[in-house]
């Protein structure tokens, strides 16, 4: 078979819906300034997908310094990777600053959270070396274990057993290879919102003897008392060996990084391939990332008004009967009952009618059966919008307990490749 054929014959769990669904489902356009209320199709709509966390995207401060660093450097500078030519002494700032932040040693940029992620854990482990990971790991974690040439055990999401008992066979099997133990989880899982249990995994470091790699994504500028992640939170900044956190959440940008001690942050910066053969991270966003930092550490107001809004939108949705889930962050996932079709409809009416846009999330990501309405709250958000937004969800669902919703997929008219 040719393999253009079985490309476009096997288009995958989301790809068979392509034709009807593109642009409007999947890879809809909102236009417009990023804030609480985007344009769609020309409508003005009230916007609950965005991990614009903190508000930072269209903060005055972090725009000007966005364009100021824009303006003296352009976007081509630096130009090479960092072990060649695009070192600066920006870079090395933002690193030191960030490192402070998570209380740390070092750390280093990375210029995407993705490529990060599977590049940290290739560079951390060998063929010798054993894995134990939760069932909900991120794609991007996923796709690094897809690399490692060892043995690899999952455990069930959050199952305290069940972890000690890939532990258990994780150490009988290191001490055979002669290699050590990487125990990987989340902060805050970014579908269902609960956070990884950091102290229930951290319990067992002693006795079994692994090193902790946390992805906090979604946990980084949002949890703790400080914003400096789930860790802080849970209160266990010190026993976590290796901290991951992203630019696209909380600090409304491009890039992440990945903190540790010294020792460790010197091997990574020479061990990752998707660093060390990618070119640096453009000088406006290093530049507008230290200005992001600042205002987290020196305006906790903005963690604030980000948990105001949380808290009234998930109590407020709990008071009229829905189920969150599991959630212990801003992440709000509404959980309904229904399939793909009801899922359309719901999500087409939301826009139609009510102007307003959240994603929609369903089988294979959730059972079949569920549909997953994920809500992303934001510090630009009012509680006049939540109101709105309860009040909207509140009919859709009798909506749907009524029946109103059949099972065939509402084909909006798309734009196609």
């Amino acid at each position: 078979m040719d393999i253009f054929d079985k490309v476009v014959n096997n288009m995958g769990a989301l790809g068979q819906f392509a034709d009807i669904g593109y642009g409007y489902y999947f890879f809809p356009k909102l236009e417009g300034d990023i804030s609480n209320k985007m344009k769609f199709k020309g409508r003005e709509m009230l916007v609950w997908s965005l991990n614009n966390y903190l508000g930072l995207a269209n903060h005055p401060e972090v725009r000007q310094a966005d364009a100021e660093a824009a303006a003296k450097y352009g976007l081509a500078s630096p130009m090479g990777a960092r072990m060649m030519s695009g070192q600066t002494i920006y870079h090395e700032q933002l690193e030191q600053e960030l490192a402070a932040f998570e209380h740390k040693e070092a750390s280093y940029l990375l210029n995407f959270g993705y490529m990060g992620m599977v590049s940290i854990i290739d560079s951390l482990i060998d063929r010798h070396d054993v894995v134990v990971y939760d069932s909900e790991a991120h794609a991007c974690i996923l796709d690094g274990l897809r690399m490692h040439l060892g043995k690899r055990f999952v455990y069930p999401h959050n199952d305290m057993e069940k972890f000690e008992n890939q532990l258990k066979r994780a150490r009988k099997l290191a001490d055979t290879t002669g290699g050590g133990i990487l125990v990987i989880t989340e902060g805050v899982y970014g579908m269902a919102g609960d956070c990884g249990n950091l102290k229930g995994i951290l319990q067992f470091k002693e006795k079994y003897g692994f090193r902790l790699l946390i992805d906090d994504a979604h946990g980084f500028g949002t949890m703790g008392r400080t914003g400096a992640g789930t860790s802080e939170d849970q209160a266990v900044m010190d026993q976590v060996d290796v901290y991951f956190g992203t630019f696209a959440k909380a600090m409304a940008g491009i890039g992440a990084f990945v903190a540790s001690e010294k020792r460790i942050i010197k091997s990574l910066a020479f061990n990752m391939r998707s660093q060390i053969y990618a070119k640096s991270l453009p000088m406006p966003m290093v530049i507008g990332s230290l200005k992001r930092i600042e205002l987290i550490r020196n305006h906790p107001e903005l963690k604030d008004k980000l948990w105001t809004i949380v808290n009234a939108l998930q109590s407020g949705l709990k008071a009229k009967g829905f189920d969150l889930g599991r959630t212990q962050s801003p992440v709000t996932p509404v959980f309904l009952q229904g399939g793909i079709g009801e899922a359309t409809q719901i999500v087409a009416d939301l826009r139609e009618n009510y102007a307003i846009f959240c994603s929609m999330v369903t089988y294979p990501v959730v059972p079949k059966g569920v549909i997953m309405l994920r809500l992303i709250p934001t510090a630009a958000h009012t509680l006049e919008d939540v109101s709105y937004t309860i009040s909207a969800f509140s009919e859709v669902k009798q909506k749907l307990d009524d029946g109103k919703y059949s099972s065939g997929i509402v084909p909006p008219v798309a734009d196609k490749y």
